[in-house]
């Protein structure tokens, strides 16, 4: 059996980080028509079509979305066992941090970064994972601390946990007529959406939002792994989806979405052990990022 590559697996995992191939191209510094070359002959490699392209834009298929979970589990472990050679470890362990996926965390990222410039010996293994499969790795000492909304359907208790944050939900729209004061669950209800894929916790929390103002049923038109699908999508098409203001901002969107009254707010959390060995090295970081966000001990 022929194999892809490892750079034809990594851009495919950009790929479905992104959800769309002019921010993955540039992701992945290249063009976006040599990604888009390299995406179709890894289509050909493994014979099953795994980006659904339309002139609306593109998604991963179903076996695009079960073949990008695997692959990306699979590259890190990949590196994780390079970084765990002899002769190429530091003189400190990298600390294992995941993300929520569906937080689509641009600021941690740029965090993780400034803190390993600033602090000598520190480095990072960074995964990407949806929120109850991140507190998995966790409990199995496969992450040492995770970054994640706090939702009142994990069970926390055994972990340590540190508040640096509130993360404001909001209704994004860039090609709507969005009133220019915030909107009602009603409102939004009223109108076809993008939503976080129907596994995913956000996608629970997102819905009991609704159900607990008495809205209809939303008219879902299509759903996705990541906000930075949702938001490439909403750009695309006359469409709206509830996405963090934080994230919004991060990725340069100052417009085209309102506050939801009431407001939809999740509070944000580090998660760790406290029996961790790197416990030291996590506490340093923990105070780091507490700092970043202004919060006092």
């Amino acid at each position: 059996m022929d194999l892809p590559s490892i750079q034809q697996l990594r851009n495919f995992v950009i790929y479905g980080k992104y959800g769309n191939f002019t921010t993955a191209a540039n992701a992945a510094n290249i063009t976006q028509s040599a990604f888009s070359a390299q995406m179709k002959k890894l289509e050909d490699l493994v014979g099953v079509r795994l980006i659904e392209r339309s002139n609306r834009g593109s998604h991963l298929t179903p076996a695009g979305k079960l073949f990008y979970t695997k692959i990306a589990r699979i590259l890190g472990e990949l590196e994780e066992a390079m970084s765990e050679l002899p002769g190429r470890m530091g003189k400190t362990q990298p600390l294992s941090v995941g993300i929520m996926l569906s937080l689509g965390d641009v600021h941690m990222n740029r965090h993780l970064a400034y803190f390993q410039e600033h602090h000598s010996g520190a480095s990072f293994r960074v995964y990407n994972l949806e929120v109850r499969e991140m507190i998995q790795w966790l409990k199995e000492d496969r992450l040492d601390i995770v970054s994640l909304f706090y939702l009142p359907a994990l069970h926390l208790e055994e972990y340590e946990k540190v508040f640096f944050g509130i993360e404001n939900l909001v209704y994004y729209g860039p090609n709507l007529k969005l009133p220019e004061h915030a909107v009602t669950p009603q409102y939004v209800a009223s109108q076809p959406l993008a939503q976080y894929s129907p596994q995913y916790e956000m996608n629970r929390y997102i819905n009991h939002y609704f159900t607990s103002h008495a809205c209809p049923p939303q008219e879902t038109q299509a759903w996705f792994s990541t906000p930075y699908a949702m938001m490439n999508y909403c750009q695309q098409n006359r469409i709206g989806a509830i996405l963090p203001e934080r994230f919004l901002q991060a990725m340069g969107i100052a417009k085209g979405y309102c506050e939801l009254e009431p407001p939809l707010r999740l509070p944000c959390y580090l998660v760790y052990k406290k029996d961790n060995p790197k416990y030291a090295t996590i506490q340093v970081f923990v105070d780091y990022i507490r700092r970043v966000y202004h919060i006092k001990k």
